[in-house]
Order: C-alpha cells, then structure tokens, then sequence
C-alpha cells in the first residue's frame, strides 16, 4: 500500500488539506496493522489530471479503504442526511465531502457542479455509480452522473471493483471488525469518447452500462439490471455479468463497442 499522499494545493474547493491528510494519514497506518488489504492496479491511477474514481458501494467503509490506498487525494461526494449530524457535519466537507441532495433539483446540480469544478482543477474526484449502498449484495444498475461528468470535464472514469468491506462494517453497523480481509482492483481508465459521439444523448446509458460491465468484471458480482434503493434485496432473477459475444439471460440485450483492445460486442441490459 502507498504510505505517502500527494497533497494538491486546492484553496478553492471544499476541505481542509491538513485535516484529509490527519484523518486518511492515520486510517492508513490503522488498515496496515489491522487489516489484509490486497490492492491492484494502482498503476492506473494518473500521477496528475482528473479522473474520476467509480467503485462499487456495499459498505459505509468504502469511502474509507478506497481513498485511503491512493496515492492522490481526492473528493468525493456523499449524501446530505450527514450534514443533519453533529458528528459528520464538520469533518466529512473538511475532508472534502461534497454533500448532494438526493431527491435531485438545484441543490443536486449545485452538487455535481462543485464536482465538475474539482475535475476542471485537475484533482480526482470519487462517486459511486450505483448511487448508494447495494443491501442484496449484487452489482446494480448504475446512475448516469458519472458520465455526465466525465463528458462535462472531459475526465476517465477508472473502475474499481472490491470485495471485503461488507464484512468489515456490515450494514447498519457502527464498528469495523478487525483482522478482515479485503480486495481493491482498479480498472483501467474509460474515456466516453471510445463510446460514441459525445454529444449523442444514448451515450450516457451506453458508457454507463460500460462501466459497470468493468466494475462487476472487478468485483464477481452478480450483476441486476434495476437500481439500488435502501431496501433492496436479491432480485428474483438475478442476471451475471455480461460476457462478451453473449446476451444476458434476462431482459434485452444492447450492443456496445468497447475501445481499443477490447473490441468485442457485449450484451448488458439498457
């Protein structure tokens, strides 16, 4: 695991310098001694520029051990319900949290907006696609915010799929359980412009569902094509990964051309 961060001097965007540096300077040094972590692909993260960071999302730990094994420091959103606490409210935007209200409108806009502002000043930017935890376990339909952003800034997306956390902090736990193992593999970055005419309105579900390809082939999950909610559970008739040159065994299959090196036709469900 990386031991030194490369600290971007961003005076203009949320949260503190030295607070991100205490807190994931301190989580580092705790998940070395306390947990197995194998990580992968770090080689894939840009020294410098934006990119956006897109993991999947099975635990509250997430936004811990996936910032914390990179090299850079990032930003990152998370749901406005942490500003309503008076043990987040200070330290989650002084980390560089950029609260969203979830139920959309100008106060979600102004969210992405400030996300856009982090990408255009070269910093990597974390969100995650599914737009919130997936309680069943599988890998869910994923939001189109990334790709708007990485349209808007013209910023890769860099997948990243893991295994572990869920059983560090289960849902609805307050405590990590010590001595766990966990896997973090990052993917290769994806560029929009591999998908289609950036201007094109299906290139947001085209790249997205791209994406997500990528994160299940990360992760093992079971890819459902619907999306996560608070309550979800394993769908009935839950469909694998797509493969490529092969339709997925439930719902519609859509064509997409993957870039360079990996020209095949996959099927996913639009």
């Amino acid at each position: 695991m990386a031991t030194d961060f490369t600290m971007e001097p961003a005076p203009d965007l949320p949260g503190s310098d030295r607070t991100y540096k205490y807190v994931f300077g301190g989580m580092r040094r705790l998940i070395d001694r306390l947990w197995d972590i194998d990580v992968s692909g770090l080689e894939h993260i840009p020294r410098e520029g934006p990119a956006i960071i897109a993991p999947n999302h099975l635990s509250f730990c997430d936004s811990i051990f996936v910032p914390g094994v990179l090299p850079r420091r990032l930003w990152a959103v998370g749901k406005g319900e942490y500003m309503d606490s008076w043990k987040t409210r200070h330290l989650f935007p002084a980390m560089g949290m950029i609260p969203v209200d979830r139920s959309g409108g100008d106060a979600a806009k102004a969210a992405l907006d400030t996300a856009a502002k982090v990408l255009d000043g070269g910093h990597l930017f974390m969100i995650y696609p599914e737009g919130t935890r997936s309680r069943s376990g599988n890998l869910h339909k994923g939001r189109t915010g990334a790709a708007r952003l990485a349209i808007r800034c013209d910023a890769p997306i860099i997948p990243v799929g893991h295994q572990g956390t869920v059983d560090i902090q289960p849902p609805d736990s307050v405590m990590l359980k010590p001595f766990k193992e966990c896997t973090i593999n990052f993917g290769a970055p994806m560029h929009a412009r591999d998908f289609g005419d950036p201007d094109d309105p299906r290139i947001l579900r085209r790249f997205t569902d791209a994406v997500m390809f990528e994160i299940a082939q990360l992760s093992g999950q079971t890819y459902v094509d619907e999306y996560a909610g608070k309550t979800d559970t394993p769908a009935p008739t839950p469909i694998t990964a797509p493969t490529p040159g092969k339709p997925s065994p439930n719902g519609r299959a859509a064509e997409i051309t993957l870039p360079p090196g990996r020209r095949e036709q996959v099927a996913v469900n639009a």
